[in-house]
């Protein structure tokens, strides 16, 4: 499997860490930067790493920075990004098996270097769950990309809240 991965420098010991760690794996990971700690802009590195897993040039992606929540929101400007910031196993799980998330989001300073490596091992260990509804969910998220008729709709996840109702959620 190909990996993408990419981090700001703030983290950039953890990112190689981890890349390193995947290698060890046997992943062949592609390093989308950044490679040293001098100051830089985390959404070039989001950015680089979403494309490399739309294009199909890579199979998933990881990235990271400080709290992982602004390269996580970079990744997700990129159409055809599905990316969560996962903080734990159990996320990480849930975002490859019901979201089919292609890119991953970790917080290097406010995740510790083993919970990341559990982390990695659970997404990477973990498949989609191909069901109608987990593809009806996928679709609706989808749906958003390029739209704004949808700004204001109350009604936008009425099926999924009707579901809900009738008690057809079991966590």
């Amino acid at each position: 499997m190909k990996v993408a991965i990419g981090c700001d420098h703030i983290v950039t010991d953890i990112k190689n860490h981890i890349k390193e760690y995947l290698e060890n794996k046997g992943f062949e990971v592609v390093d989308c930067g950044t490679y040293d700690f001098e100051r830089t802009h985390y959404p070039i590195y989001g950015k680089r790493v979403a494309e490399k897993v739309v294009t199909g040039e890579c199979d998933l992606g990881v990235v990271m920075c400080g709290t992982g929540v602004g390269i996580t929101n970079a990744v997700q400007k990129v159409k055809g990004a599905r990316c969560a910031l996962v903080g734990d196993v159990a996320a990480a799980k849930y975002a490859k098996e019901v979201l089919d998330c292609n890119v991953i989001g970790v917080g290097g300073r406010v995740s510790g270097v083993g919970a990341i490596e559990d982390i990695m091992d659970a997404y990477f260990s973990t498949e989609y769950n191909k069901t109608p509804e987990n593809d009806a969910l996928i679709s609706k998220i989808n749906n958003l990309i390029d739209r704004t008729d949808y700004i204001g709709d109350n009604h936008f996840f009425d099926e999924f809240l009707e579901k809900w109702d009738r008690g057809e959620y079991h966590d």
